[in-house]
């Protein structure tokens, strides 16, 4: 008992270390490329502007997802996730995963259950099979599945992802990896 009440302290020292080192290196990295963070934020509000004049505030589960898209674009750049064959091709799947999973009828909420999870399991396998791998495009798969699909939600979507694209394309030397 005694062994414990003695080490404990010593966890909480040890975790304030980490948490210093930390704060230390994330205030170093911020002095060094703080044009950069404020660069590429600033795109990344320009860029998701322009995107959200496409898509309406009643589609906010798909907008939730291009905004992480936007996200792994402008602070990750470097990513594998970010390249346009993956952000283009993997919303594309989320799309059409949810707009296949939207069509099947769900009399019970149970169903529903069901029938999102669905979505979001045939986007994963989808993108990992093609190689196009992108998280944010199983939350368009699974905000597809219920609303349900509309032609406004397709255009907003592949809109939305060829403009981050070619944002991110034409950027690409200026920006560098944020996290």
């Amino acid at each position: 008992m005694r062994f414990v009440v003695y080490f404990k302290p010593l966890s909480f020292l040890i975790q304030d270390c980490a948490m210093r080192r930390s704060y230390v290196r994330m205030k170093t990295e911020f002095r060094r490329y703080w044009k950069h963070y404020v660069f590429q934020s600033f795109l990344a509000t320009l860029t998701l502007a322009l995107v959200l004049v496409f898509l309406r505030l009643q589609n906010a589960v798909v907008v939730a997802s291009i905004g992480a898209t936007s996200f792994i674009i402008f602070a990750m750049p470097e990513s594998i996730t970010a390249n346009p064959r993956n952000v283009i091709g993997g919303q594309l799947v989320g799309l059409i995963s949810g707009s296949l999973c939207a069509l099947i009828p769900q009399p019970a909420f149970i169903y529903s259950i069901i029938v999102y999870s669905l979505a979001v399991g045939i986007s994963i396998f989808i993108m990992v099979v093609t190689d196009t791998e992108h998280p944010p495009a199983s939350g368009t798969a699974l905000g597809v599945a219920v609303t349900g699909f509309s032609w406004n939600v397709a255009v907003a979507v592949v809109t939305a992802v060829v403009v981050l694209s070619l944002v991110h394309h034409f950027f690409k030397s200026s920006i560098r990896d944020l996290v």
